[in-house]
């Protein structure tokens, strides 16, 4: 069992090509991970926006396959190789957190390794794939405050040592990106702007609400698979959490790289 941890985070992984393209600035951040947040997780858990499933499910497997649910990249990214143990006996503890909290239907999966959502990110901040891996998917048919309560569901995992990551993009309009380089779109930024001061103001009942109440958000988000993975993350960090922007970058003209981390209030 790890030491507790007191942060969540919420990453943005941009293009499967992080995993290969040095001309990524996401990727000297994730590749530092270690360097910033040096503490050794007993297991990961991720929710990512690539696994979206009508009821919230949990991978159980003993050895995760990699996944390449991407196409269109050099072959060289079909060669990648993942293979982090599974958490079974996590994967079953978080389908135990979400009964006990109310989350009446919770399936496993028992064959489903990591899609690059989950692998792409960790191969970068874990490079040995020695840690367990376990999966959550999201089930963006229900809407944030739902995710966010899922999060607050698996908050005891901290204290086992876990560590709880959402994984997606914090603008995600793939039709609207622009060239490589281009700068940021206005509506992308407006979005941005109100996200980062409504969660570093600790307005997170507004993050819930942001299709309501965020500019331009049908535009940043034409679906809310890529969002709702922070929705969990900061539900999991605790009530009245502290956010803060460990990354900021644009990839493409619309799509934001930022990612956050959400420390327990009593941390």
């Amino acid at each position: 069992m790890g030491l507790r941890l007191n942060e969540t985070f919420y990453v943005s992984h941009g293009s499967p090509a992080l995993a290969v393209d040095d001309s990524i600035p996401a990727r000297k951040f994730f590749s530092s991970w270690k360097e910033r947040f040096p503490t050794p997780p007993s297991a990961i858990l991720v929710v990512s926006a690539h696994w979206d499933t009508r009821v919230p499910t949990v991978n159980v497997v003993d050895r995760n396959d990699t996944i390449y649910d991407f196409y269109g990249f050099p072959e060289s990214m079909y060669k990648l190789k993942y293979p982090a143990p599974g958490a079974p006996e996590l994967a079953r503890r978080v389908k135990e957190l979400l009964i006990g909290s109310g989350f009446e239907h919770v399936n496993e999966d028992m064959n489903r390794g990591l899609d690059h959502g989950a692998w792409v990110p960790l191969s970068l901040m874990y490079p040995e794939a020695d840690i367990p891996v376990c999966q959550l998917s999201l089930s963006s048919n229900k809407g944030p405050t739902y995710h966010y309560n899922m999060g607050k569901a698996l908050a005891p995992l901290k204290d086992q040592g876990v560590l709880i990551i959402g994984s997606g993009s914090a603008t995600h309009n793939l039709k609207a990106m622009g060239p490589r380089n281009s700068p940021p779109a206005p509506w992308a930024q407006a979005f941005m702007t109100w996200l980062k001061t409504s969660l570093l103001e600790g307005r997170y009942e507004e993050v819930n609400e942001y299709e309501e109440k965020a500019p331009y958000a049908k535009m940043v988000h034409p679906r809310s698979d890529h969002f709702l993975p922070l929705h969990v993350a900061m539900g999991a960090a605790g009530e009245n959490a502290k956010a803060k922007v460990i990354h900021d970058s644009w990839d493409a003209g619309s799509i934001s790289c930022a990612s956050f981390s959400f420390t327990a209030a009593n941390a």
